[in-house]
């Protein structure tokens, strides 16, 4: 995909994301027990939708500034849409989107802990100034998957890995994989969430199969497209890999995504929950 985020902040593939993991969220916070997030393409943290790249493309206004003006959503997008009004207190243009470690630390307790990792050397510097002085949060100017070898296991019990690269290499998708699997042979009770474009639906197969074949248990894929799916070169839609997710989120996750669709008045395609490994204890 080769692009700064900036130039896409809040658009449909940041909507599907950042509910996914303010949902995932929500369920670790209903514990007491602390748990860690480890971001390992975390980007600067939060981006100005009135700087010039953000105006290139806005994006944003067929993704967020849709979903904030939208009636009638469900509640389990609240805390989501509550980190995003709490970055635009002032009334007026909407301005700032939270990048995925803004919202997780949104939604963390004084107990939990926050990892990021970025490669991009601006980058990492802008998301170390981002979070200066924050105990809570680490920010390593690290590799994407040297950091799942650096960080896991945590010492936490509990703990939530988001994977979501730019896709700027053709192997990225077997990278994924590869990276998926030592990470759980690491730490195969944690949560993990790998966000992918939909661009080319025989390459989504290929992934798909080759997560089958690593049979990692609990494994779901969530998707939401928007376009149709005839143009390779086009990002059509989105989709996330969970691994061991909060019971019954993928019901959730059935209700929500149909909702999305309609928010965000897109002419095509829809929301599709599919185990690709199910739950061994379970009887899907």
């Amino acid at each position: 995909m080769n692009y700064r985020h900036i130039y896409h902040a809040g658009n449909f593939a940041d909507v599907l994301k950042h509910t996914v993991l303010a949902l995932l969220l929500e369920h670790l916070r209903r514990k007491d027990t602390p748990f860690v997030v480890l971001d390992t393409h975390a980007g600067i943290g939060r981006y100005d939708l009135s700087s010039i790249e953000a105006g290139k493309t806005r994006e944003y206004e067929s993704g967020i500034a849709r979903l904030l003006a939208a009636p009638d959503l469900p509640p389990e997008l609240a805390p989501y849409l509550d980190v995003v009004r709490a970055l635009n207190p002032e009334a007026g243009p909407l301005r700032w989107y939270p990048g995925s470690p803004r919202v997780a630390r949104s939604l963390m307790r004084p107990s939990d802990r926050l990892i990021l990792a970025e490669l991009h050397p601006e980058d990492a510097v802008t998301l170390k100034r981002e979070f200066r002085g924050d105990r809570q949060v680490a920010v390593h100017h690290q590799d994407a998957y040297q950091s799942l070898k650096a960080h896991l296991p945590p010492k936490e019990k509990r703990s939530l890995v988001l994977v979501d690269p730019p896709f700027e290499t053709p192997d990225e998708f077997a990278r994924m994989v590869a990276g998926l699997k030592a990470a759980h042979k690491r730490w195969p009770t944690g949560q993990y969430a790998l966000w992918y474009p939909i661009k080319e639906r025989a390459l989504i197969w290929r992934f798909h199969q080759a997560l089958e074949d690593a049979a990692i248990p609990k494994t779901l894929a969530v998707e939401l497209t928007i376009l149709p799916e005839d143009d390779p070169f086009r990002l059509s839609g989105c989709g996330m890999i969970l691994v061991n997710p909060p019971w019954q989120l993928d019901i959730t996750l059935g209700r929500v995504l149909p909702a999305l669709h309609r928010a965000l008045g897109a002419p095509a395609g829809g929301g599709r929950v599919e185990w690709i490994v199910p739950d061994p204890s379970s009887r899907q």
